[in-house]
């Protein structure tokens, strides 16, 4: 009377899409709770008889007879009828209850089943009862299911089918954790990283949901890959499953982690190379070096299978640029050295195999042009001829210049497809020819395709900057050609305002093909605003300011039209500033820069003088080239020097030095005016204003007083400033500035105020401000020059996105009228005349007619280094609230003789500082 058909006797199907075959019988030992009968069971009249399931007896989960769920017994289907589908039953296992909602069930199972009490009796359809089950086994939440068939007759002999689904529900997940399987030692991968990381790859495993194995096997790779790239190679992970009380299939998931050895290159070696020593090619290594005494910076040390194609490729690319155009570099064999003894440490040899193969030199090279560029025009890109020794940079050099070129054009999908002919290989067989030459010929080709136009420039992010102010920067239009060339310059452009974070990966620069069109593209540039309006107020200290308490608002981008208004009020112990200032950059839409600004200061500059200055600055400037600005400013400025230190005003140090007098204001009641012109010159390229990485600004400047106001010179200065990238953690700043300024006219001495130093955070940072220049004869007083030699070079290592270590070595000198800038500088000292034995001192003194009075002269002691130097580290980071970096300076002066700081004391051998800003 019992029929057991398993899953109705129908072979499994293969996978698809990700879900099992369908299984037969499969039993997993997995506890569930007790449930109940569902909606879906009919109601029947017959007896029945539960059935044994696949694996004996289930006493937990009877299968009970459709009478026993037909609460009417007196309808019948008509005599003679074929098998009648009684009733159609659901039960779980090992415990009969469900955890997904009954509904779902009822959405996957459409097989119409009988309702005896409304005289409805639906005909067996074994056909349907298969797709219920193939719509449930493709469902994410069953480990196991068959169908279970009972023949159930009716009273009056017509056959009855009474139909089980047996199914068993997958666990569901209640907690995760990330554990390591030694409990004395902590995890080498945060948990936060883990969880990190699987976000960032949309690997999910959440709370409540089903045990998915390969969601597990996704996440155990992503934990194995992370502890690869720290150096466990032999990490082990274990995931494990284990009930948890308070529900049925509730299950807390433990990833288990024995990370195991961290892999520490000691050696590298390689076996084959002759043209190369090993120390050569360990040079072209850049993740899989040796431990060095850098490699707390540099992590080097640490052995990285996933990254050696990386720098197999680098040797293979050296190799290739000395001649050996066939060179291949295996995978290195691993050798162990030792382990340490707690096991923590692994160090390793790396041996690498190494084809050198022939040196080749260029046959024939030649280049196949197309109908959209010439062929001679791109022949002349490649600074490659016969004969010379094969190298893969300039053929390399040629393409990407090519490419430009291409691109320029709109043809920015350009191919291009070099072909090799090596005299000494059979093309065929791919066999070395005996006593065949190693030449090379090359030929180019280049595939240009379609020529693709700009259809429409998206903008997204940019919630304060309007998109004019953006779209005037771009040098590619909507309709135009599409110009790769342009939309990187455009991209530079950008980055130069400073109003958004720096646009540099394919998350904010988009290039899509337009749907229904074969040459057309939208480019989609997204932003993030970087706050440039600023209402600062607070106090602080600095070597140029000292105590100082501030209120401002800053802005260069106010109201988001790019204009920049500055209002400036602070008051300090050696410094005050009140400014108002206000700059547009395209006046009428034109890019014309127009910029005021008024202005009174006051710096007292400590044991020596007080400056007050009170002016007004104007400012016009237009683009003469890519970069390129001409700028043309009028300044007028009247400035009073007071508070002179008595050490200045001695009657023996002014007549020693006849134009101190002149230079302090002491022979116009303490004031001058100065109004002067400054034309300049600026070429600009560098990628950011903040933390630069790339590009150049050269400036040249040159002032003319004398156009109004009682001061007259000329000041010239000339600066250049160059970024060098290296890697995008490591990149390289050098600075050289060099200022001229000398009186002319009725003006016979500079005023101090116009005079040259040198030394502070902003030239030479481990000296203090002001203390680097000419001294007076007694050598304690600082009167500055007339010209400066300045030179920095600071190296950058990003740590974040908003902090910078570098390591600066700074230098400089000033000289005066008459002098001349060298390497080394005279010691000297004032020897005054012998005195007679016997001698009145407060009688003068008295010569014959004609002869001189005796007057000091100067004895040089030796020589010391002329310009001044100093070194070390400064912590660079900035603050998004105030909108500029702060700075930590430690810094030792090797070079500092004859210097002395503003307590009139002996230049410190090492300094620490506070600061703000950046010295260029």
């Amino acid at each position: 009377m019992l029929a057991v058909l398993g899953a109705l006797a129908v072979p499994a199907p293969a996978a698809a899409q990700g879900i099992p075959a369908r299984p037969a019988i499969v039993r997993l030992p997995v506890a569930r709770p007790a449930g109940a009968m569902t909606a879906l069971t009919a109601q029947a009249t017959g007896q029945g008889t539960p059935a044994t399931p696949p694996g004996g007896q289930d006493a937990a989960n009877p299968v009970e007879p459709c009478a026993n769920f037909e609460p009417d017994k007196t309808n019948l289907p008509a005599a003679g009828s074929g098998p009648i589908l009684r009733c159609l039953q659901l039960v779980f296992h090992p415990i009969n209850q469900a955890t997904v909602d009954l509904t779902t069930y009822q959405y996957y199972i459409r097989t119409p089943y009988s309702i005896r009490s409304e005289n409805k009796f639906a005909p067996y359809d074994e056909a349907s009862l298969l797709a219920d089950f193939d719509r449930l086994w493709q469902t994410p939440f069953l480990d196991d299911l068959w169908i279970e068939v009972l023949d159930e007759p009716y009273e009056n002999g017509v056959p009855g089918k009474h139909v089980v689904f047996h199914i068993e529900e997958r666990d569901r997940i209640k907690q995760v954790d990330y554990v390591s399987a030694n409990p004395d030692q902590k995890l080498k991968v945060e948990v936060s990283k883990i969880e990190e990381t699987l976000r960032d790859r949309n690997i999910i495993v959440r709370l409540d949901s089903f045990v998915d194995d390969a969601t597990i096997r996704r996440v155990t790779g992503v934990i194995r890959e992370l502890h690869a790239e720290e150096g466990y190679q032999d990490v082990r992970i274990d995931p494990t499953l284990t009930p948890l009380a308070g529900g049925p299939k509730l299950m807390h998931l433990i990833f288990q982690i024995n990370a195991g050895p961290k892999y520490q290159i000691r050696e590298v070696v390689f076996d084959g190379n002759e043209s190369a020593s090993d120390g050569k090619l360990r040079s072209k290594l850049k993740e899989n070096r040796p431990k060095s005494w850098l490699s707390f910076i540099t992590s080097a040390g640490t052995y990285y299978p996933s990254k050696w194609a990386d720098d197999a490729q680098a040797i293979t690319e050296y190799y290739q640029n000395q001649g050996h155009a066939r060179a291949l570099v295996g995978e290195p064999q691993v050798e162990t050295i030792e382990d340490t003894p707690d096991g923590s440490k692994r160090y390793v040899r790396l041996r690498v195999p190494v084809d050198e193969g022939p040196k080749y030199t260029i046959g024939e090279f030649t280049v196949e042009g197309s109908d959209k560029l010439d062929a001679a025009g791109l022949r002349a890109l490649f600074k490659v001829k016969t004969g010379d020794t094969y190298s893969r940079k300039p053929i390399d050099k040629g393409i990407e210049k090519a490419t430009e070129a291409f691109g320029t054009f709109g043809y920015f999908q350009m191919t291009p497809n070099p072909e090799l002919d090596f005299h000494d290989l059979d093309e065929e067989t791919g066999n070395t020819i005996p006593d065949g030459k190693p030449v090379i010929d090359i030929h180019m080709k280049f595939e240009p395709g379609e020529q693709f136009f700009v259809h429409r420039i998206n903008f997204f992010g940019n919630s304060t900057t309007h998109d004019s102010v953006i779209r005037r920067e771009l040098r590619i239009v909507e309709g135009g050609v599409f110009n790769t060339i342009g939309l990187r310059e455009s991209i530079r452009r950008l980055n130069q305002l400073g109003y958004f974070q720096p646009l540099e990966d394919a998350n904010a620069i988009s290039v899509k093909p337009v749907t229904g069109t074969t040459n057309q593209v939208d480019v989609g540039l997204t932003f993030t605003e970087q706050n440039r309006n600023q209402l600062t107020f607070g106090a602080g200290v600095s070597q140029f300011d000292g105590f100082f308490g501030q209120l401002g608002y800053q802005t260069s981008n106010f109201m988001g039209r790019g204009e920049t208004l500055g209002v400036n009020l602070q008051r300090g112990s050696q410094a005050r500033n009140y400014q108002l200032s206000f700059s547009e950059p395209y006046l009428f839409e034109r890019p014309i820069t127009v910029g005021t600004d008024v202005y009174r200061r006051q710096f007292i500059f400590p044991l020596q003088y007080t400056q007050d200055s009170t002016g007004t600055n104007f400012v016009v400037g237009y683009p003469i080239a890519n970069y390129t600005r001409l700028f043309m400013g009028y300044s007028y400025e009247k400035v009073t020097v007071k508070d002179i230190n008595q050490a200045y005003l001695d009657p023996a140090l002014l007549a020693a030095s006849p134009f101190l007098a002149d230079s302090l204001l002491l022979n116009t009641g303490g004031k001058r005016t100065v109004s002067k012109i400054s034309p300049s010159l600026v070429h600009n390229t560098v990628d950011h204003p903040i933390f630069p990485t790339s590009g150049k600004r050269l400036t040249a400047s040159f002032d003319v007083a004398g156009l109004g106001g009682n001061t007259s010179f000329v000041q010239t200065r000339l600066e250049g400033i160059f970024y060098f990238p290296f890697t995008p953690r490591f990149s390289l700043g050098l600075r050289g500035e060099g200022q001229y300024i000398r009186p002319y006219g009725n003006t016979d001495t500079l005023p101090i105020f116009e005079r040259l130093f040198l030394g502070g955070e902003y030239s030479v940072r481990g000296f203090d401000i002001r203390t680097i220049g000419p001294r007076d004869e007694s050598g304690r007083v600082v009167l500055g020059g007339n010209k400066t030699l300045t030179f920095n070079a600071e190296f950058y290592i990003n740590i974040v996105n908003s902090v910078r270590l570098l390591a600066f070595y700074d230098a400089g000198q000033v000289r005066d009228q008459g002098e001349k800038f060298g390497w080394w500088e005279d010691v000297t000292t004032q020897v005054d005349p012998p005195l007679p034995v016997l001698y009145d001192p407060n009688a003068p003194v008295i010569t014959a007619p004609g002869v001189p009075v005796p007057q000091p002269t100067t004895v040089v002691l030796g020589r010391r280094n002329a310009f001044k130097t100093s070194t070390g580290l400064e912590l660079r980071f900035f603050l998004p609230v105030l909108n500029v970096p702060f700075r930590l300076i430690a810094s030792y002066n090797p070079q500092r003789g004859g210097v002395l700081n503003n307590s009139l004391l002996p230049q410190p051998r090492f300094t620490f500082r506070f600061a703000v800003g950046t010295t260029f």
